[in-house]
């Protein structure tokens, strides 16, 4: 993507979405798309999903909440409440329990383990850039590491 400033979660929605294909293939083997800005309805309220994948290889669906700030404990929440919901409502019995994925532009690991529990294996955050390091900066990082 371009390097602006700031970005909305539409926009980077949309730039997903223009390029499925590459991102279905960096996300790895088995991924179908299923819809985005998909809607959940209970308690008379509505909810949406940015993206919704299903894996075959998993055989689970896999949700998509973009987060174009840092991630908070309110956007782990929500993702817990969309795991629930497609666990408890949309998944067959012979599929495996869904999976979370929260792509933030920036996150705070202690605020990620607080708010999951110990045992989670359903959700994860993940630090998004919408530019590529250079090459300088790649090497820093694996120097650090």
């Amino acid at each position: 993507m371009p390097e602006l400033p700031v970005y909305s979660e539409t926009e980077l929605e949309n730039k997903i979405i223009d390029h499925l294909q590459q991102f279905l293939l960096e996300l790895g083997k088995g991924y179908t798309f299923v819809g985005r800005q998909v809607r959940l309805t209970f308690d008379e309220e509505h909810f949406k999903v940015d993206l919704v994948f299903f894996n075959r290889i998993l055989k689970c669906f896999v949700l998509i909440d973009l987060k174009i700030g840092e991630l908070k404990h309110q956007g782990i929440g929500q993702m817990q409440m969309y795991v629930n919901y497609y666990d408890r409502k949309v998944k067959l019995d012979d599929e495996n329990n869904t999976i979370g994925i929260i792509l933030c532009k920036d996150k705070k690991q202690s605020i990620v383990e607080m708010t999951l529990p110990e045992n989670n294996n359903q959700i994860f955050a993940s630090k998004y850039q919408t530019v590529l390091p250079s090459k300088e900066e790649l090497q820093h990082l694996l120097n650090e590491e």
